[in-house]
């Protein structure tokens, strides 16, 4: 073992240790939601409904070709805060999400180290941008809706409040009943890093790719992670 490696074992048991509540992030850490139905293809088709509405101008050329559907979204809650047309659109996407659900593909260990996490005496929440619907539906799937139910703090209908704002991790530490010191949050975007840091609450960086760990770490994530593998051996005692 490098010391390198050695050094990123040792934040990772720094990080692990003690932690009461695990915020998890949903679509990256959790699944790939995407992984089957293209969020590309799903921003298309908001794009796609805002035309036939009349409100093809509502968007710049850029967000019209924006692949996150979330940009689309975000985009006509600036220009119309809780309005209807926001209240339309965010339900399409959910249904969108919920259509998703069928092909995700499952992080590599993150099932086993939730179990794992959940049986050394962990609890968690889902702290997300999400719909709750979604992540409901994918963690029946999964057969994990008991490891945490009833904390899933998803999508709102007010979209000012969507992380990097940390409502969501602050509505899960209220309900749990823990100090942001003793919780941990694990997500995949700068967003989330940010949440984070704003809540109080210490951070583990999941990146799929090196694009992405880059991201994190130009944004201040101290500790990143392309598996969860030694996650999961570090909380079995095996590193």
């Amino acid at each position: 073992m490098t010391a390198e490696t050695e050094n990123a074992i040792e934040k990772l048991r720094e990080l692990v240790a003690d932690v009461q509540v695990v915020l998890w992030d949903f679509d990256g850490p959790i699944c790939r939601l995407f992984a089957g139905h293209s969020a590309v293809v799903v921003a298309k088709d908001l794009v796609e409904w805002l035309a036939g509405q009349g409100l093809r101008g509502l968007l710049t050329e850029e967000e019209r070709e924006h692949p996150d559907p979330m940009a689309v979204l975000y985009a006509v809650h600036r220009r119309h805060p809780r309005s209807d047309l926001v209240t339309e659109l965010e339900e399409r996407l959910t249904q969108q999400e919920l259509k998703a659900v069928g092909t995700a593909m499952p992080t590599a260990f993150a099932d086993p180290l939730i179990r794992t996490w959940l049986a050394v005496g962990a609890r968690f929440a889902v702290t997300t941008n999400n719909s709750p619907r979604t992540v409901r539906e994918y963690l029946a799937d999964r057969d994990l809706t008991s490891c945490f139910d009833p904390h899933i703090y998803g999508r709102t209908l007010d979209l000012s409040l969507l992380k990097p704002h940390p409502y969501c991790l602050e509505r899960a530490l209220r309900a749990m009943g823990v100090a942001a010191s003793s919780a941990l949050m694990i997500g995949d975007s700068p967003a989330d890093g940010e949440a984070a840091r704003q809540a109080g609450v210490p951070f583990l960086g999941y990146a799929r790719n090196e694009e992405k760990a880059k991201h994190l770490r130009e944004a201040g994530a101290a500790c990143v992670v392309h598996s969860f593998e030694p996650v999961l051996e570090v909380l079995r005692g095996q590193a």
